[in-house]
């Protein structure tokens, strides 16, 4: 078996050159020249003085110089942190000074986050800078150590590679209650052993053609890229601007004769709102996965009565567990709009636990707190051993201390059939759009803004695109008069687009409970029953 990822493109390489790789519009890669110029960047990261365990940001939008900037990093013994080139400063500031990353990948489309990234002094002084680019880098504060010519012009062939299953092969961070961001650290062999199992499953091959929907910051994406590399398949990377026009995003899977689509069900029961997909529609198209929340069961009945040619799997599975640990593929379509979807069963190596407040099991049927155990568990948050001992615990059922299990902040039950319900969040963490966000801190933001007195951040299950609407509470400042596209504005200087409050409710005082704390329900229920204002 594979010991590390970029294995497979080298493989597939050797086997299959000019087997198509990658697609990206007009934009092609062979695994030939996916495999030539991914060495000839892991050889200039090395010239550059990146080792083994060294972080390597890359600060580029999704395409195929995305895909060779993962592998150049893994072929030169370094982890990979991708991070969304669309993100305010300050948080890609966070996460840069939280990774110490070796060296930035970057080009035109961050210039000025970098550029304003780097009137730090430090940062400056300790990061290298590699520009993956055409046009040239004319910011003030960039000053690239490398270009994409000296990566061209680097010798073909990989370098001698040291890392093995248990190291790292990225950080993705995650949203953080305190207002900086997580860092979860994924290892090679955790990657591995889910997407064997997942190309065993679900039966990938050389003539798949598997959708590249999420961004790559987003772990569903691991899946994408490095199931189609291990299956010799090809990668169609969909351009993030046809997330909003549905018809468009249709006649993508149709053009592209897609045989698997992944991405969060919210994207899905947004198709289905339009009405886009036709009976009998995307005629390729074999399986349609979706991971990272729940899906509405009127939206996949209407998916599935339209798709009747299609097999349609729940994956369930957070990031510090490695892409998924549960799967179910629904037998037949619901009979009505009120019929639960399962999270189901492990996926192979992994095991679900449902627990009390003791770490007891719970019986069939009552509600209890989710665990996971098993081989897709992360080592923990990087250089955060307070929070990874809070949440990967001692597995209560071992002898063997290293045996480890994973509080997923979940609510779940085991139904009369055995498999496994999710219930909710336990905590003030969501998701919307398929992106984990904790309101903490949405909330530590807010609370950062002079013009606010107080205010509160809820969730509100919708039946809209985002799944779950994010709402906030507010009293202004005395004496000071602000609006909701204003405080909008304000909180996009620091926070991606996904966590900005999509509904706002001002309030002369917030309401409070017994304890004097926010009566957090209270203004769920006030958001969910009365109209409310929208900033856009």
């Amino acid at each position: 078996m594979t010991s590390l990822l970029q294995q497979w493109v080298t493989d597939q390489a050797e086997r299959r050159p000019d087997a198509t790789a990658l697609v990206m519009g007009a934009e092609r890669l062979t695994y030939g020249q996916l495999d030539a110029l991914s060495d000839q960047l892991a050889r200039t990261l090395r010239a550059a003085g990146c080792g083994r365990g060294d972080r390597v940001c890359f600060l580029l939008p999704k395409s195929p110089l995305a895909i060779v900037s993962m592998l150049g990093i893994l072929k030169a013994d370094g982890i990979y942190i991708p991070v969304d080139p669309s993100s305010p400063a300050p948080r890609v500031a966070k996460i840069v000074r939280s990774g110490e990353p070796r060296v930035i990948l970057a080009g035109s489309r961050a210039a000025l986050l970098l550029d304003e990234l780097l009137t730090d002094e430090r940062l400056r002084a300790s990061i290298a800078v590699g520009w993956l680019d055409g046009e040239r880098a004319v910011q003030e504060h960039v000053a690239p150590a490398f270009s994409l010519e000296d990566v061209r012009r680097a010798p073909t062939g990989p370098p001698d590679c040291r890392n093995g299953p248990g190291d790292a092969a990225h950080i993705l961070f995650t949203s953080g209650s305190t207002g900086t961001p997580k860092g979860v650290v994924i290892t090679h062999g955790s990657v591995i052993r889910f997407v064997e199992w997942a190309k065993r499953y679900f039966g990938l091959g050389p003539a798949d053609r598997i959708s590249g929907h999420p961004p790559l910051h987003f772990d569903l994406s691991t899946f994408d890229v490095f199931g189609t590399f291990a299956a010799g398949a090809q990668i169609h990377l969909v351009p993030p601007d046809l997330n909003l026009l549905p018809t468009a995003l249709a006649q993508f899977i149709r053009a592209a004769e897609l045989t698997q689509w992944f991405s969060v069900p919210s994207l899905l029961s947004y198709l289905a709102k339009f009405d886009v997909v036709r009976f009998d529609d995307f005629p390729t198209l074999r399986r349609l996965l979706w991971c990272g929340e729940v899906f509405p069961t009127p939206a996949l009945r209407y998916w599935m009565t339209r798709l009747p040619h299609v097999t349609f799997t729940n994956l369930y599975g957070p990031t510090e567990t490695t892409i998924a640990s549960s799967y179910y593929t629904v037998p037949s379509c619901p009979e009505d709009d009120r019929g639960a979807i399962p999270i189901g069963s492990p996926c192979a190596g992994e095991e679900l636990l449902v627990l009390n407040e003791r770490l007891q099991p719970v019986p069939p049927g009552e509600v209890g707190d989710l665990y996971i155990r098993g081989v897709g568990l992360s080592p923990g948050y990087w250089r955060d051993p307070e929070k990874t001992r809070a949440v990967f615990l001692s597995n209560p059922f071992a002898s063997d201390p290293a045996d480890r299990i994973y509080r997923t902040g979940d609510l779940a039950r085991i139904g009369d059939d055995g498999l496994v319900y999710f219930l909710g969040r336990a905590d003030s963490q969501i998701k919307s759009r398929g992106y984990r966000i904790e309101l903490g801190e949405i909330e530590t933001a807010l609370n950062a803004l002079s013009c606010l007195r107080e205010c509160a951040v809820v969730a509100v299950s919708t039946d809209g695109f985002e799944g779950t609407a994010i709402c906030c509470a507010y009293v202004p400042s005395p004496g000071v008069a602000v609006t909701p596209g204003e405080l909008r504005h304000a909180l996009a200087k620091v926070l991606p687009a996904p966590m900005l409050p999509s509904r706002w409710m001002a309030y002369e005082r917030l309401p409070r409970n017994a304890n004097e704390k926010f009566d957090r329900r209270l203004l769920q229920e006030a958001f969910a029953s009365h109209e409310t204002v929208a900033a856009g």
